[in-house]
C-alpha cells in the first residue's frame, strides 16, 4: 500500500525485549516487531539483535536514511560512549558508533524514558502541557523531561533521572554504586524483593497486589510502605522542577493505587499547601517508549 505519509522507523532497546516500529503520520503503526535482547549474551550479541531488526523495518520503509533509537541511560560528554545503562554490558561501549557504522544509517540515539516522555507529551496523556515528567516504573526506574515538545536532557544527558536520587541512604545497594536509590526502592523487582524480605514467598508483583487486596497483613504492609517511597521520591521532583503534568508508564504504572493513595502521599511531602499537578496515566501504553523513539527523526 502506499504510505499516506512520512514514515519513521524507531527502536526501544530494552534490557529483556527489543521493540521496534514503523510510524506513518505522527504514531499510526503501519509495523510493529519485538524480539528478545539476550542481554546474557553481551554486547557484540545485542548489536546484532538491533541490526537484523532495523533490517526487518527498513523493508516497510526503504526511503528512510535516519533511525531513532532509545535504550537506559545516556552518552557520555566528549566520547560518545553509554554511560548509566541498567543493561550494564552497555556501559563505556561506543554505541552510537557502533550502530551506525552497522545500520549504515543516521542514528539517534536518547535515553528511553526521554523518548517515553516525548511520545506522551506530543500524542499521549500530556498533549498541550509545557513541562512534561514521564515517570518509567517497571523492571528498573527511569524518568524524562520535554519542554515544549522537545527533549530536554541536559548538558551531562542526565536530566530526569529521578531514579538515582537517593531517597534512603541506608537503603540497598544501586548497580550506580550508591545506596537507597528510588530505582532500588520503587521498581518491580525491588517490590518482590521486600516481600520476600516481610517473610513472604517470592511472586510477581500481580501477586502481591491482589493478596493486599485480599487483606493479606504482609501484603499490606509492603505496598504501604511502596506507596510511601513513591510519595516521598516524587514529591523530590515535583518541588525541584514543578512540572504542569507527570505521566506514569512502565508495567506498575497500571497499580491504581498509584493514582489515589500514592498521590495523597505526594501531597503530604510537596512543598507547597496543596497539590496542583495532575498524576496521570501514560495514554500510548508499552509502546510509548518506541514511539518516541521513532519522533526522535521525524520531521
Amino acid at each position: 500500500m502506499k504510505p499516506t505519509g512520512q514514515r519513521c522507523i524507531g527502536i526501544d532497546l530494552g534490557g529483556t525485549k527489543i521493540e521496534g516500529v514503523v510510524i506513518e503520520d505522527g504514531t499510526r503503526v503501519v509495523e510493529r516487531c519485538r524480539i528478545a535482547t539476550e542481554r546474557h549474551e553481551g554486547y557484540e550479541h545485542i548489536l546484532g539483535r538491533v541490526t537484523t531488526l532495523a533490517a526487518d523495518l527498513r523493508r516497510h520503509a526503504p526511503d528512510c536514511t535516519r533511525i531513532g533509537i532509545g535504550t537506559p541511560g545516556a552518552l557520555a560528554h566528549g566520547n560518545d560512549r553509554l554511560k548509566n545503562s541498567n543493561t550494564t554490558c552497555l556501559n563505556d561501549r561506543p554505541l552510537l558508533a557502533d550502530l551506525v557504522s552497522r545500520l549504515e544509517l543516521e542514528v539517534r540515539l536518547e535515553n528511553d524514558a526521554n523518548c517515553f516522555a516525548l511520545a506522551e507529551a506530543r500524542h499521549g496523556a500530556a498533549m498541550g502541557r509545557r513541562v512534561v515528567f514521564g515517570v518509567i516504573l517497571g523492571t528498573g526506574v527511569g524518568g524524562g523531561l520535554v519542554w515544549d515538545g522537545e527533549v530536554w536532557a541536559g548538558p551531562q544527558g542526565i536530566a530526569g533521572e529521578w531514579g538515582h536520587h537517593r531517597v534512603d541512604p541506608a537503603g540497598p545497594r544501586c548497580y550506580c554504586g550508591q545506596r537507597g536509590c528510588a530505582e532500588t526502592l520503587l521498581s518491580g523487582p525491588a517490590l518482590e524483593r521486600s516481600y520476600v524480605a516481610s517473610g513472604g514467598g517470592k511472586c510477581p508483583v500481580e501477586s502481591i497486589v491482589a493478596r493486599a487486596t485480599a487483606g493479606e497483613g504482609r501484603a499490606v504492609r509492603v505496598l504501604d510502605e511502596y506507596v510511601e517511597q513513591f510519595g516521598r521520591a516524587l514529591a523530590n521532583v515535583i518541588n525541584i522542577i514543578d512540572p504542569d503534568v507527570v505521566v506514569l508508564g512502565g508495567g506498575l504504572s497500571n497499580l491504581e493505587v498509584l493514582y489515589t493513595r500514592g498521590r495523597e502521599t505526594v501531597e503530604r511531602y510537596v512543598f507547597n499547601d496543596e497539590l496542583r499537578t495532575p498524576i496521570v496515566r501514560n495514554r500510548l501504553g508499552d509502546s510509548a517508549g518506541v514511539i518516541g523513539a521513532a519522533l526522535l527523526v521525524a520531521t
